[in-house]
């Protein structure tokens, strides 16, 4: 009897256990990934905050290698804004594709800026491992606070805007991207 006692207590000892390290593992915020691709008509969408055409907001932060980014210093350019985090499996996904298309394009007028949602994120080692593993060498803003995701209603991750060279949004996009996507957007604008 005091063995069966005994073996019931250590196993919900471990069950409790696995139950807590599940929990840790799992980011601490209210954002989603999502790993499948959207390609939202953000013209007939006012929940979005973001309407095509519409200037897109400027912010300034600093980068993971300590420069300061102003989305407004881009204008002249097409810009990839995409917001992302380390945890985030579709992120994980579409870095490749977005580094590849990066180095075709960045002397032809289009630039990626891959803002780092920091605030949701495990840590700068983390996110400086990420960067190094997948090689990535576009510009990395750090949203340290937030503001900036919020400020683009960014709920879902990855999420990417497609900003034209007179700073207006034209596409959105929800999920994860590939090179052919992102070069057919860019075509497009």
């Amino acid at each position: 009897m005091k063995k069966h006692i005994l073996s019931v207590i250590i196993l919900c000892l471990l069950v409790s256990i696995l139950i807590i390290n599940i929990w840790q593992d799992k980011p601490s915020n209210n954002l989603t990934t999502s790993s499948e691709t959207v390609t939202e008509d953000i013209s007939e969408h006012s929940e979005t905050g973001l309407k095509k055409n519409e200037l897109a907001p400027d912010f300034t932060l600093e980068s993971l290698d300590g420069q300061e980014v102003k989305l407004s210093d881009y204008q002249g350019q097409k810009v990839i804004l995409n917001f992302w985090a380390s945890w985030c499996p579709p992120c994980k996904a579409e870095m490749p594709h977005m580094q590849t298309f990066y180095e075709k394009n960045k002397d032809n007028g289009v630039t990626i800026l891959a803002v780092n949602l920091t605030s949701q994120d495990h840590g700068m080692e983390q996110i400086g491992s990420f960067v190094q593993d997948y090689n990535l060498t576009f510009p990395i803003p750090l949203d340290q606070t937030g503001e900036i995701g919020d400020l683009y209603r960014t709920i879902t991750i990855p999420t990417t805007y497609f900003i034209d060279e007179k700073g207006h949004i034209q596409d959105k996009v929800i999920g994860p991207m590939d090179e052919e996507k992102m070069t057919s957007i860019i075509n497009q604008m």
